[in-house]
């Protein structure tokens, strides 16, 4: 289910690039649109985990640089029946973790050096679902396209200029620029991102049979979140965290388009799934 709706994401993002290349240059534009939507497709899908790992200067560990995280790690991807994943930590004091790939055999998992003094199973068996569940695809996706879509906005404003004969065709390139294109970055991470957070966490709760965990895990990680901010932390790469990274420093706009559903939400339907268990 989560390449099929990675495959409808990549194909109607290529027709949003095709339609804002048509408005920006005619046809011209549109088919320049289609030939970078294409490498962009073919970017996203075999090295977009590549550049968010190197993003946050994450460092590969094995089981004898570090123990402890690389076999709790191997005990979930043997629980969840998945193949062992790359296994990287990133030095930030603030507690998170994110998995990343384009799928099971090809995934990574990465936790914070803040994570790894808070350590245990729940935070990484929320991850374990997303790589489960082929999300972690759908999120590289995402991810380069949010931030293609930003660079397409800057060019289509950028497309504007004083002419009397192309003054309406620019105009509404600068509308596009202004406006929509960074709204429809938004509105495709958030729509994403808020559902398969809800899927992972009750994943998760299976794979550990105590969805009590996870409660505690998440308000631990709120908390955390709200006092401090990840370094190099990017609007383009929030959704990959089990925590929303960038909480903290969110205005009431902003946070209508957060990556991720309120932790109290998540928290709610653990505990129904505790009841039911």
């Amino acid at each position: 289910m989560g390449r099929i709706k990675t495959f409808f994401l990549m194909l109607a993002l290529m027709l949003l690039f095709m339609w804002v290349g048509d408005m920006v240059g005619g046809q011209e534009g549109m088919r320049t649109a289609f030939w970078a939507a294409l490498a962009m497709n073919f970017f996203s899908y075999f090295f977009s985990d590549t550049m968010v790992l190197k993003h946050y200067k994450a460092k590969e560990v094995s089981q004898k640089s570090a123990p402890e995280l690389y076999d709790i790690v191997a005990k979930l991807a043997k629980n969840a029946n998945l193949p062992m994943p790359r296994v990287y930590i990133v030095e930030d004091n603030v507690p998170n973790a994110f998995a990343t790939g384009r799928n099971p055999k090809h995934a990574a998992v990465a936790a914070t050096t803040g994570l790894l003094e808070l350590m245990n199973k729940n935070e990484l068996a929320h991850e374990m679902s997303h790589v489960k569940h082929y999300d972690i695809l759908t999120s590289s996706v995402a991810a380069t396209f949010a931030a293609a879509i930003s660079m397409l906005s800057r060019f289509a404003g950028y497309r504007t200029n004083t002419s009397n004969k192309t003054r309406n065709n620019n105009a509404l390139g600068a509308l596009v620029g202004a406006v929509l294109m960074p709204l429809a970055a938004a509105i495709v991470q958030f729509a994403i991102s808020r559902t398969r957070e809800y899927a992972a966490d009750a994943g998760s709760a299976k794979l550990t049979g105590h969805p009590e965990w996870l409660i505690s895990a998440l308000e631990k990680l709120e908390a955390y979140s709200k006092r401090a901010v990840m370094k190099n932390v990017s609007p383009q790469t929030a959704h990959f965290f089990i925590i929303n990274p960038l909480a903290g420093v969110q205005s009431n706009l902003t946070s209508l388009f957060a990556t991720h559903p309120a932790t109290k939400d998540r928290i709610e339907r653990l505990e129904k799934m505790t009841r039911n268990l």
